[in-house]
């Protein structure tokens, strides 16, 4: 089969497509053929060595979590999934940027009638690490709530989970994705240079959470909007939250299939939309990793074996 390997640390160039053996699933295991997987900012983190201590890469290594497709052969002892059927789910093996990948049957539930291939493929990271992210600020009917990076993968979720709980939310992203936010009951502000200022006015009064998905800053903008540091949640700036006491909540702290199933059937539903900013083939892996590190891309990037 082809999958993405990468024999050492360093840019979009690591990255190649090989021929590798296919796997076998083992005991609760299922091999699935996948149809789509999306891509992740913390894969460029871990490809470049920048998180060697957090994530350290053994080589050669393969990419990807997120994945959707169908069950092609199940191993001993599984429970629940049988060949044939269509799921999305998630491996912490680094594997899912490939034609086939092994999974354990805990870590896949059935995609709902309805729900793209593409958008199943692209959930898991970004759709329990934006659960989490709400999740640890608490939003609430009475609250406003600012989100960085807002027309992200994992912002713009955030952005209409916190809706779904009754919160104002304040996004701030570039001008041309102010429409698709006030279209999702978003409060759009431009970020840059007197951003702190802009918000204040969008908020009218107070700011009661902040969630960063962006880095650069926004933990200690928060905190000079006068946000509680229990109810400021990043996911990119550790060392500033750590400093301030905000949370570091994200993918890790709600990674489970529970809460992908739950996720997915929002999006059959239509009750979340899942944003997918183009798809490239598995062997144009480095075109896709280079629009994803452009910074500026409006939903997820998915890769389609």
């Amino acid at each position: 089969m082809k999958a993405v390997r990468f024999h050492e640390y360093g840019g979009i160039d690591v990255l190649r497509v090989e021929e590798v053996e296919r796997p076998s699933p083992g005991p609760g295991q299922v091999l699935v053929e996948v149809r789509a997987a999306g891509i992740q900012p913390g894969e460029v983190m871990i490809r470049e060595g920048a998180r060697h201590d957090r994530w350290p890469a053994t080589f050669p290594s393969g990419q990807g979590s997120d994945l959707a497709g169908v069950v092609v052969e199940v191993g001993p002892q599984v429970r629940g999934v049988a060949v044939g059927d269509e799921v999305l789910g998630f491996t912490h093996d680094r594997a899912s940027h490939a034609e086939f990948v092994v999974v354990d049957d805990v870590n896949v539930v059935f995609r709902p009638e309805g729900l793209s291939w593409d958008v199943a493929g692209a959930l898991y990271v970004a759709g329990t690490t934006a659960y989490a992210t709400v999740f640890a600020v608490d939003p609430g009917p009475g609250d406003t709530v600012v989100v960085s990076g807002a027309a992200g993968g994992v912002g713009s979720l955030a952005v209409q989970l916190a809706r779904r709980r009754g919160a104002t939310v304040i996004g701030l992203a570039s001008e041309r994705n102010h429409a698709w936010l006030t279209d999702r009951g978003a409060v759009p502000v431009e970020y840059g240079e007197d951003t702190a200022e802009r918000i204040r006015q969008a908020a009218g009064g107070k700011v009661d959470a902040f969630i960063d998905t962006f880095g650069d800053g926004y933990v200690e903008l928060a905190v000079e909007l006068g946000v509680r540091p229990e109810r400021i949640n990043t996911i990119r700036d550790w060392q500033t939250a750590a400093k301030v006491g905000a949370r570091t909540y994200g993918e890790g702290s709600a990674a489970s299939a529970v809460v992908l199933g739950e996720l997915a059937r929002f999006a059959a539903r239509g009750e979340l939309e899942v944003p997918i900013a183009r798809t490239y083939p598995l062997e144009q892996v480095r075109d896709a990793f280079r629009e994803l590190e452009r910074g500026h891309t409006h939903g997820k990037i998915v890769l389609r074996p």
